[in-house]
């Protein structure tokens, strides 16, 4: 029987990459495998051209309890032509050069509000991950650095034979006492339905991501705690 790594990823704001536009930046309903490796990356210390070999070879799958409920906020960006950008001290100088010339447009961040998801890992040093989670190197978020956490993570190791039957040990925050998963995405499982997500990492730095296949099934957890 494996042992699973399981922990609670709760927040009054979230917001996790669809594929982004210049004028929009998305958000998926769950957080795909970038979003959770880049957390446990955060909490381990490890930056984004750092060494994520151990990260790359985890089985991640992810319980959905609650989407929330979208919102959409909006940003006026103001760009200067590129005479007017030549070698400035600031980009303050930049628009001051530019003057009359910048060009300002209106840019849209999609968030979803209010969400609960449990997340199982399966992989080789779980315990290292655990303890990082339980006292993380850098301040962890939900997509974005305006989207702290709203409960503590509780991470904790379960022996299982599914990521279901571990995620049924989820800790959750006790205003979601209640809560009950409905769908589960796996990086590998049985025969399902496929969804295709932008969420592979192909190039960190730039942050280019590769498409790939998800596995989604419905199901119906229900922590121990919330029964």
């Amino acid at each position: 029987m494996p042992d699973f790594l399981i922990f609670t990823l709760a927040g009054s704001l979230a917001s996790f990459g669809d594929v982004a536009g210049h004028e929009r930046r998305g958000s998926w309903t769950w957080p795909g495998r970038s979003a959770v490796l880049g957390l446990l990356a955060a909490a381990l210390g490890i930056r984004r051209d750092g060494d994520f070999t151990k990260l790359d070879r985890l089985r991640v799958a992810v319980a959905v309890f609650d989407t929330g409920a979208a919102l959409r906020d909006y940003h006026t960006v103001q760009t200067v032509p590129t005479s007017a950008a030549r070698r400035p001290q600031s980009r303050p100088e930049a628009l001051a050069r530019a003057g009359q010339g910048a060009n300002t447009t209106i840019t849209h961040r999609d968030y979803r509000t209010g969400v609960l998801f449990g997340v199982a890992l399966a992989g080789a040093e779980l315990e290292g991950l655990r303890d990082a989670l339980e006292a993380p190197v850098f301040h962890l978020y939900l997509g974005r650095k305006s989207c702290p956490l709203s409960a503590p993570l509780s991470p904790l190791i379960v022996p299982a034979d599914s990521p279901e039957a571990a995620l049924a040990r989820l800790q959750l925050p006790p205003w979601h006492a209640k809560a009950a998963a409905t769908w589960l995405y796996d990086d590998a499982g049985s025969a399902a339905l496929i969804e295709t997500r932008h969420d592979s990492p192909r190039d960190r730095r730039l942050w280019h991501f590769a498409p790939r296949g998800v596995h989604a099934r419905p199901v119906e957890i229900r922590p121990e705690e919330s029964r």
